[in-house]
C-alpha cells in the first residue's frame, strides 16, 4: 500500500473492536454525546459542529434536547473518506 492511501474499514472489523464485553459496555451500540466524544477522542464541541453542519444526520437521532449516535455507523463514517 502506498503512503497516504487508506484501506476501507469493514463491518467485521467494527464488530471485533466492540466484541470485548468491557468495551461494549463502555461504548454501547447507541452513544450519548459524551461517549461519542470519548470514543473518537475529539471534544464534544467538534461533534456538535459536525452535527450542525449535517455531517452526522445519517446516524443520529434526536429526542428533545438529547442526541444519540448509532455507534457502528459513526465509526464507519469516521474511518472512511
Amino acid at each position: 500500500m502506498s503512503q497516504g492511501s487508506k484501506s476501507k474499514l469493514t463491518i467485521e472489523e467494527i464488530f471485533k473492536a466492540f466484541a470485548d464485553p468491557t468495551v461494549a459496555e463502555r461504548f454501547p451500540p447507541i452513544l450519548t454525546l459524551e461517549r461519542a466524544s470519548e470514543l473518537f477522542g475529539v471534544p464534544e464541541g467538534t461533534i456538535r459542529d459536525w452535527k450542525s453542519r449535517g455531517h452526522l444526520d445519517a446516524f443520529t437521532s434526536k429526542k428533545g434536547k438529547h442526541v444519540r449516535f448509532f455507534r457502528d455507523r459513526f465509526v464507519l463514517w469516521f474511518f472512511t473518506d
